[in-house]
């Protein structure tokens, strides 16, 4: 028997993108045939592996598109460690209900307490919730946001970050802020309130954001658009990682 109708599907198959029924349709076919099943059976099976491959694959370039430092998962969170954190409503927020509804979320607590992990794993969720995220440092957002403003970019970069339907600002309060990443922070939250939902981890209690944003004219309105919709997470405790530490270490003994 001739290749010509093999290699007449394979062209039809990639132009048509869909490299699981390339990769299957001769195995599955051989398959159902010794199982009996009919050429429907056989499509219904082909076109599910082809939709379960496909959404995997949306996941991995959402999750690139993220740029998260780690892949890490609230699965692997052992919240026995912060006690004052709520875990139900850390679960409940990975249902990513919060961010269709634009609001926000804000992590408080010393470093260490795994505060990165929890937006990293929520920011997973998201992602495997189809929905487009961004991770970024405070302190890498507001170097990009004055070196766009000073290539004349600015808008362009604003409203790329505007757009993305969770934004994810780790370690505010790290660093003070200069007067200028100060107000162009505080414009791109403006931007993205009640459009965008914002998730932010601070080691600093609110009344303290006042050493970071400079003033407390910009911190109140800052904070006032925040908050306005907004869960906070409180995770004081002992350090996260000297925990997690400590326990390798005692596994190892």
């Amino acid at each position: 028997m001739s290749d010509a109708p093999k290699i007449l599907l394979a062209d039809h198959l990639k132009t048509l993108k869909l490299p699981t029924f390339l990769r299957e349709y001769d195995k599955l076919a051989r398959q159902c045939a010794a199982e009996g099943q009919d050429h429907v059976q056989f499509l219904a099976r082909l076109v599910e592996l082809e939709l379960i491959d496909r959404e995997r694959r949306m996941i991995e370039r959402r999750i690139k598109a993220a740029k998260f430092p780690a892949t890490k998962s609230l699965d692997s969170f052992d919240f026995k460690a912060i006690p004052k954190l709520n875990k139900m409503q850390v679960l409940e927020l990975a249902r990513c209900d919060w961010i269709e509804r634009r609001e926000n979320v804000i992590a408080l607590g010393p470093s260490g307490t795994g505060k990165t992990h929890v937006a990293l794993g929520l920011g997973l969720a998201a992602c495997q919730k189809g929905l487009p995220v961004r991770f970024i440092t405070a302190a890498t957002l507001v170097s990009e946001l004055m070196e766009a403003r000073d290539e004349r970019r600015l808008l362009r970069l604003q409203k790329q970050l505007a757009s993305v339907k969770l934004l994810i600002i780790d370690e505010l309060g790290f660093v003070p802020l200069s007067k200028t990443g100060a107000e162009l922070l505080f414009e791109l939250i403006s931007q993205r309130y009640e459009r965008g939902a914002t998730l932010i981890t601070s080691n600093l209690p609110f009344d303290e954001w006042t050493e970071t944003f400079g003033t407390e004219r910009l911190t109140g309105a800052l904070l006032d658009r925040l908050t306005h919709h907004v869960s906070i997470l409180e995770m004081n405790g002992e350090s996260y990682r000297l925990a997690q530490s400590r326990a390798r270490k005692e596994a190892g003994t």
